[in-house]
């Protein structure tokens, strides 16, 4: 598959603020991206995507009808078979507003106002998730890799399923929670197990501490997603076993280079 460029890439920027969209797309220019279309709000937005689908959908939080978050449930929804990555950018700093769309598969989340390589690295992220590029493996082939997916958000193991795939792996089996993990691997065997953190009744952390302290399944590699920043409580969940954390929303040349590091670590 030919590489694609950020020239190439089509845009639809949603944004009230003729101010921001002047900002904001002056900055994608300077990314090299020329393809842009605009919305002022969601009745607008959703009536351009009734004739056209972009690569990629950047938008504010706060629109006049509503907010970043009805948007991104329509193209989740309603266009789920688009699969369009979505980008968010806001001033917003609270966890809990943002914990939304962490969960939900965004392709970004950038601060208002962002820098260049807020944008350089969303943007990065988004031509690796539409130009597929088969990681390449000494001890494994990728396409027999079998990979467990633990999260309770779906749209979140969707987005983590795509990135895998667009890796060259193809063996998924999913767990809605660290729960029902533990009794998949009760029964079946694993290469990776990838894991979110926050989750109910067994969480990531108790869930590798459980496969850590098993015979049969301590070797397996975890590589766990977690929107927690705080560094004490990031170094205690790295304490229960965890081979690598990542940040949600992940950028997928990271999970990348992640997963060579850890299938690749005995070569």
């Amino acid at each position: 598959m030919n590489e694609l460029l950020s020239a190439d890439l089509a845009i639809l920027l949603i944004e009230p603020s003729p101010t921001q969209r002047k900002i904001i797309t002056k900055e994608l220019q300077g990314e090299g991206i020329l393809h842009i279309d605009f919305a002022d709000s969601i009745a607008d937005a959703k009536a351009q995507l009734e004739s056209n689908i972009p690569d990629l959908i950047i938008s504010c939080l706060h629109l006049p009808d509503g907010s970043a978050v009805d948007i991104q449930h329509h193209i989740n929804h309603d266009l789920s078979e688009y699969s369009i990555p979505f980008m968010l950018i806001s001033s917003e700093t609270r966890k809990e507003q943002l914990e939304i769309f962490k969960q939900s598969g965004v392709i970004a989340i950038l601060p208002k106002p962002f820098n260049k390589q807020h944008l350089g690295k969303a943007i990065n992220a988004t031509l690796d998730i539409l130009s597929p590029q088969e990681l390449e493996l000494d001890l494994y082939d990728i396409q027999d890799l079998r990979v467990l997916i633990v999260d309770d958000s779906k749209l979140a193991r969707q987005y983590i399923h795509r990135v895998l795939t667009n890796l060259g792996a193809s063996r998924f089996t999913e767990a809605e929670d660290g729960a029902q993990a533990l009794e998949i691997l009760q029964t079946q065997m694993f290469d990776l197990i990838v894991t979110d953190y926050n989750m109910p009744q067994v969480n990531g952390q108790e869930l590798t501490e459980s496969i850590r302290n098993s015979d049969k399944h301590a070797h397996i590699p975890v590589l766990m997603v977690t929107s927690e920043a705080n560094d004490a409580h990031l170094s205690n969940i790295m304490q229960s076993g965890v081979n690598a954390l990542c940040d949600k929303p992940f950028e997928p040349d990271t999970v990348k280079k992640l997963i060579y590091q850890l299938l690749e670590q005995d070569s």
